[in-house]
């Protein structure tokens, strides 16, 4: 499994494909696993595309303090680095989202383009999930890994999707499996995702930009979009009706033709 030194980490990566790259942000208490494969084998045709382990995260090293939204940004940078390149298409996903935001606004020089799918700015400009389900991503309501990405399910997708795809859900239930989210990293990234405030700063985002969402978001609202696409200057806005918090999977053909005509 290949690593490299990353600030005060040993962070685990893959690199798919040949060309520009693409770097992938993934979220809240997802892996490199956790990604739509549709989307992987679809960008991968077109660019030199990196996912990887967040801080605290699967393969990546979890160390003993609190996290925040910048340092991971930070890190993000540093893998690129250590990866000799010098910049990327940036795409994040949830909290991967405030991640890439922190990190156009404090390296801009190192974003080329930038996607942001299912995420909001932080802060009072932001809606936020029920507190039933921020409860739930907190861990309370669960008392097992198992437990807990049964019930993460039917917030990620649609129930038809769940219900035509038994062979899917259960091979993304079990990388998750293998890799659970530890309690304490659990609570650093809440914290870290509850601290994150970029609203006023968006409008100081001065690369092509791409905010997709699907109304079907049960994790973040997709009225979110809308203030992301309304204060980054000239940012698209994508939405749609029947997807959810995971857009890459139920309909990869439509949003893979999206992302890839916009970096191209």
């Amino acid at each position: 499994m290949p690593k490299v030194k990353v600030n005060d980490l040993n962070m685990y990566y893959e690199i798919h494909g040949e060309g520009y790259p693409l770097v992938l942000i993934m979220g809240f208490t997802g892996t490199a696993k956790f990604w739509s494969p549709f989307l992987i084998d679809g960008v991968s045709k077109h660019f030199k595309t990196i996912i990887f382990d967040n801080r605290g995260a699967g393969r990546t090293d979890k160390p003993d303090y609190d996290y925040t939204i910048p340092m991971m940004a930070d890190d993000t940078v540093g893998l690129m680095e250590a990866l000799k390149i010098e910049r990327a298409h940036i795409l994040g996903l949830s909290m991967g989202g405030m991640i890439a935001q922190e990190l156009v606004l404090n390296h801009p020089n190192k974003v080329d383009k930038l996607i942001l799918s299912g995420t909001h700015c932080g802060g009072s400009r932001s809606i936020f999930a029920p507190v039933a389900i921020t409860d739930f991503l907190a861990g309370k309501t669960t008392k097992t890994p198992e437990e807990w990405i049964e019930k993460e399910m039917p917030l990620l997708y649609p129930e038809e999707f769940i219900k035509n795809n038994p062979e899917y859900i259960e091979k993304k239930k079990k990388g998750y499996l293998e890799t659970p989210l530890p309690d304490k990293s659990r609570k650093r990234n809440i914290l870290a995702a509850g601290r994150f405030n970029a609203g006023r700063r968006l409008k100081k985002i001065g690369v092509p930009t791409l905010v997709l969402h699907g109304k079907q978001d049960l994790l973040i609202p997709y009225k979110n979009a809308g203030t992301l696409a309304t204060n980054i200057p000239g940012a698209r806005l994508e939405l749609f009706d029947n997807l959810g918090h995971d857009l890459f999977s139920p309909e990869p053909e439509r949003v893979n033709k999206i992302i890839i005509d916009f970096l191209k």
